[in-house]
């Protein structure tokens, strides 16, 4: 007899598998969601990575300390690989701060600083549109439920 997951259903000529309303399907995000989530995740990773650097060792303006601005970007880093919607959401909002950041010190900052700013008002509005998607597409595809054993 065949080991099978619990809930997966016999399907002719593909013994086995799980289709997408059985229980043992309904954990696993599809590949929009996935896909949303590596690009949020890697944006905020490197807008990390872009305000330690330019802070502290590109452009710093003064001792480093608006190195601290990104400390509110760790926050949301673990909802965002757990894939959930109350993270995807506050950030979407949240990100506009640094979104507004990048654009002011793209126009006012001279040099180097200048191209760092439109990095990070890039990178932020890349950030919006990957959260914005992940929360469009999971209300208009809410992951099926599994029914009653």
């Amino acid at each position: 007899m065949l080991n099978l997951p619990r809930g997966a259903a016999l399907r002719a000529g593909q013994p086995g598998r799980p289709t997408p309303d059985d229980p043992a399907h309904a954990g696993r995000p599809d590949a929009v969601v996935r896909a949303t989530r590596a690009i949020a995740v890697s944006c905020l990773i490197a807008l990390v990575a872009l305000g330690l650097a330019w802070e502290l060792w590109l452009a710093p303006t003064g001792r480093g300390t608006l190195a601290l601005k990104v400390l509110p970007l760790l926050l949301p880093l673990i909802g965002l690989l757990r894939f959930r919607m109350f993270t995807y959401r506050w950030l979407s909002l949240m990100v506009w701060l640094y979104v507004t950041e990048g654009v002011v010190r793209a126009t006012s900052d001279v040099g180097v600083s200048r191209w760092l700013a439109l990095a990070e008002a890039l990178l932020a509005l890349l950030l919006f549109a990957a959260c914005a998607m992940q929360v469009r597409w999971r209300l208009k595809h809410p992951r099926p439920t599994p029914g009653p054993p």
